[in-house]
């Protein structure tokens, strides 16, 4: 194999082999230590592997590797946000018996979640991708707390759909087709002429729609990140949603597009980026805030997926991917920030809001951020028409609901003590913070095909400055709604479906028991040593 293909491997081989070495009792104490480490193997890939590498593991296995743009600069976004948030977690978590746990989920999540990015075939996809999908429940559920627990039940009910609805799909997809295991891109250019095109479309949507947080699917969103620890809660907003968006940018065929799809997309992804800040706004908790922000952001990311697919523009996905790091790493620094805040206080405080501030104002575009490029860069695809002044009124949205949540982290903050956070959590933010900046400034030139120069004109500057003064008109008109706050819980629509239906309550008891089996060491010990070795070795077999 060559060193591509090897370095491909390593970004999922060297996070399963962690996991399955913390079944050893003198590894497992070290685990916290080694988060930082596991995802090096994928940045150097995002970094050093050429696009268009290929990488083709012979039978029994038949897993394929593939490296092209789109998912070499989510890779690196994301294996960037996964080794700052774990060197962040390592202090923030400190030395409890139940630390170990949380590394072990920590780490089967992030195999699954890199791999996303880099596998070629049908069935290595639905492995990492339930991989990512369950492995995460062990980060939601890790407080023990009652509402991680009423967290991680949302959480696995709609994972648990979104798999069952790509397995459908998967094996529709691959029914017409001689190879058992066929490569996503084969499968793809097959689905136009299918005769269940239709139906294998709805299921795509529905079971990527579920990862991303696309309404009414969104629930998990605001109830998970505010249950998870920090770190954790950085990831999966980060990273973790972004599998949906890698899930339709492999399967849906953007070189024949598909007008009727990619309306129905841009209907729910606008529908989607406007309930996010208007449940938003109403929240309390800065984590919830940032969740539903989150909701906001991917109907954005949807709505550029559909423009996409209805036009045929196969340079969307470049785009997507490229909005998408945007908001991986500012949104990963943000729910970094969070903890920093808590962490600090007196006149060390000030800096680190003022950080805070631009990161946020990032999301709304702020010139010069990255989500000023990342607007720029998508505007002339969306147009100048209705979808394109649609999508700035959702920047206007953006802005407001990052101005509530700067209000909200604010006053949290005001009666901290004199204190500052530790240097091994704000190292890592201030790590992450400055890529959210560097990379897509760096990046910008050639995803754009406008040089930098551009970004200080004044039509540039002015496309930006007007959507955020209305958000700040739009603040000043929500903070004269006292009522307003508080007035929606998290969760929003979940909440209706927990009073008025039993049965639901049965299912969450049994999910609760199963939950309380499947922790203990020894079968948890035998789950991973299973996945672990599923992957693991067809890697190892194919190399």
């Amino acid at each position: 194999m060559t060193a591509s293909g090897l370095l491909l491997a390593a970004a999922v081989l060297v996070p399963l082999a962690m996991a399955a070495c913390c079944l050893s009792r003198g590894i497992r104490a070290r685990a916290p230590f080694l988060l930082a480490a596991a995802p090096l193997p994928a940045l150097l890939a995002a970094f050093l592997v050429p696009d268009g590498t290929f990488v083709f593991f012979p039978a029994p296995f038949r897993m394929s590797l593939v490296l092209d743009r789109p998912g070499a600069i989510l890779l690196g976004g994301a294996a960037l946000l996964w080794s700052a948030a774990g060197a962040f977690a390592s202090p923030y978590m400190g030395r409890k018996p139940a630390t170990v746990r949380f590394a072990v989920w920590w780490l089967l999540t992030l195999a699954g979640s890199l791999g996303v990015f880099i596998v070629g075939d049908v069935a290595s996809f639905y492995l990492v991708y339930t991989l990512v999908s369950l492995a995460a429940y062990g980060l939601i559920v890790h407080e023990q707390t009652a509402s991680a627990h009423r967290a991680g039940v949302v959480y696995v009910v709609l994972a648990l759909l979104s798999e069952a609805c790509l397995l459908l799909a998967f094996v529709m997809l691959a029914a017409s087709h001689p190879d058992a295991n066929p490569l996503i891109r084969d499968v793809v250019a097959t689905l136009p002429a299918s005769p269940m095109r239709d139906s294998i479309m709805a299921l795509l949507i529905l079971g990527f729609g579920l990862k991303m947080g696309l309404v009414p699917l969104h629930i998990w969103l605001p109830l998970a990140h505010p249950a998870a620890p920090m770190p954790a809660s950085a990831v999966l907003s980060g990273v973790v949603v972004k599998a949906g968006v890698i899930g339709l940018i492999r399967f849906l065929p953007f070189e024949t597009g598909v007008p009727v799809w990619g309306t129905v997309l841009i209907a729910v992804g606008i529908v989607t980026a406007y309930y996010g800040v208007a449940i938003g706004v109403t929240q309390t908790r800065a984590k919830t805030v940032l969740a539903y922000s989150t909701v906001s952001q991917m109907g954005l990311l949807a709505v550029l997926i559909g423009t996409g697919l209805e036009n045929a523009d196969t340079g969307a996905t470049t785009l997507v991917a490229y909005y998408a790091v945007h908001h991986t790493l500012v949104k990963g620094a943000l729910f970094l920030a969070v903890g920093i805040l808590a962490a600090t206080g007196g006149a060390r405080l000030r800096p680190v809001l003022l950080l805070t501030a631009i990161l946020a104002l990032s999301l709304g575009g702020m010139p010069l951020t990255s989500g000023a490029l990342a607007k720029l860069a998508t505007k002339p695809m969306l147009g100048y028409g209705a979808l394109g002044y649609a999508m700035t009124l959702a920047g206007v949205g953006s802005t407001l609901l990052m101005l509530h949540f700067l209000a909200t982290v604010a006053r949290d903050a005001r009666q901290n003590p004199e204190a500052s956070a530790p240097p091994g959590q704000v190292l890592p933010w201030l790590a992450v913070a400055a890529a959210s900046l560097v990379i897509p400034w760096s990046l910008y030139p050639a995803i754009a095909g406008e040089t930098v120069q551009s970004l200080f004109q004044a039509e540039a500057l002015w496309k930006l400055l007007w959507p955020m003064a209305l958000g700040g008109l739009a603040m000043i008109a929500v903070s004269r709604l006292p009522k307003l706050r508080g007035a929606i819980p998290e969760g929003d629509i979940v909440v209706l479906a927990e009073v008025g239906s039993p049965a639901l309550g049965r299912l969450i008891l049994g999910i609760q028991q199963a939950d309380a089996a499947l922790r203990r060491w020894p079968a948890a010990g035998l789950s991973l040593v299973t996945i672990a070795a599923l992957l693991a070795g067809a890697l190892m077999l194919g190399a």
